[in-house]
C-alpha cells in the first residue's frame, strides 16, 4: 500500500502542448457557463418545489442529471455503464477515486451525496453542494441520532443516498478497506427491512500515453493542479460504471458484515489486474 501514496510529483505527466492550453481554456469557460446556468435553473425550480414537495424534488435531481452529463463530454470524458441501477429504496455505495466522482455518479444515476460538514464550506463546492440536496455529516458520536434520523427521513421519501466508505479518494487502481460507521444507520429499526443496499465500482482508464492513476486524486494533491491537468489534455480517457445487484440489509447480522460484503462486490468490479494491487 505504501506506492499508493506517492508525490504527485512522481506520476509520469506529459508535458502541456499549446494545443492544451487553449482547449483547456475553451473548456473552462464552457465548464462553467454551463455550471452557472445550470445551478440557477436549479435554485429556480427549488424554490418552486420545496413548498409543495418538501424533502421530495420530482424535477430538480433531473437537472443535476443533465448538467453532469454535459460536463463529461465538455471535459472530453467517455462514459459508459453495465448493471442495472437500483429502484429499491435505500442507498449506493462506490469507490472514490476523484472529484470526478461526482460528476461521473450523478450522470447515470439521481442520487444525493452523503459527505463530511467541512465541505458546505468550500468556495463554490459547497455551494454546488448545498443546491443539489447533499447530505451533511459530522464524524461524530454525539451526532449519531441526528444523523440517523436525517437519513430516515430522505430514505422514507425515497431519496437514493450516496457515500463514500473508503472515507478518503485514491489513485483509482484499487480499491482500500470499507469503514463500517455510517452503514449502522440502516439498521435503524425503522429502516432495517426495507433498505436495500447497491455497491457500485467506478473504473478510470487514463488517456492514451498517460500515466494508469492519471484521473486518482489524493494524498496532498492540490484542486487547483489537478483540475488544469485534466482538462488541458487533449485526449482524454473514459470512465466505466459498474452497477452490481442490490443487497437487502436485513440478509447480514451487522454493520461491520454488511460493510465487508459490499466491499468485496465492489471490489470485484475493478479489472482482474487492479484487484490484486
Amino acid at each position: 500500500m505504501n506506492m499508493l501514496w506517492q508525490a504527485e510529483s512522481e506520476m509520469k505527466t506529459r508535458k502541456t502542448t499549446m494545443l492544451g492550453w487553449l482547449l483547456g481554456a475553451l473548456r473552462v469557460a464552457v465548464l462553467m457557463s454551463l455550471l452557472i446556468f445550470g445551478m440557477v435553473i436549479l435554485l429556480v425550480f427549488r424554490i418552486i418545489e420545496r413548498p409543495f414537495f418538501g424533502l421530495r424534488r420530482p424535477v430538480t435531481p433531473f437537472i443535476t442529471q443533465f448538467v453532469c452529463r454535459r460536463a463529461l463530454a465538455i471535459m472530453g470524458i467517455g462514459l459508459s455503464m453495465r448493471g442495472e441501477r437500483m429502484k429499491e429504496m435505500g442507498a449506493v455505495v462506490a469507490n472514490h477515486s476523484s472529484w470526478l466522482d461526482i460528476f461521473v455518479l450523478n450522470a447515470k444515476k439521481r442520487v444525493y451525496f452523503v459527505s463530511k460538514s467541512e465541505v458546505a464550506q468550500w468556495p463554490g463546492i459547497g455551494w454546488l453542494a448545498k443546491a443539489t440536496g447533499t447530505v451533511f455529516i459530522r464524524r461524530n458520536p454525539r451526532d449519531a441520532k441526528h444523523q440517523q434520523q436525517l437519513f430516515e427521513a430522505r430514505l422514507l421519501v425515497g431519496h437514493k443516498l450516496l457515500f463514500f466508505p473508503e472515507g478518503t479518494s485514491t489513485d483509482s487502481l484499487r480499491v482500500l478497506p470499507f469503514k463500517s460507521t455510517l452503514f449502522q444507520a440502516f439498521f435503524n429499526p425503522h429502516l432495517h427491512h426495507k433498505m436495500f443496499i447497491q455497491p457500485v465500482t467506478v473504473i478510470y482508464f487514463a488517456p492514451p500515453n498517460q500515466d494508469s492513476r492519471f484521473y486518482g486524486w489524493w494524498g496532498d494533491m492540490e484542486f487547483g493542479a489537478h483540475l488544469v491537468k485534466t482538462l488541458t489534455t487533449v485526449r482524454q480517457g473514459r470512465v466505466e460504471i459498474v452497477y452490481h445487484a442490490p443487497v437487502k440489509v436485513d440478509q447480514f447480522a451487522n454493520r461491520k458484515v454488511l460493510a465487508a460484503h459490499v466491499e468485496s462486490i465492489v471490489r470485484s468490479g475493478m479489472p482482474v489486474e487492479r484487484q490484486q494491487t
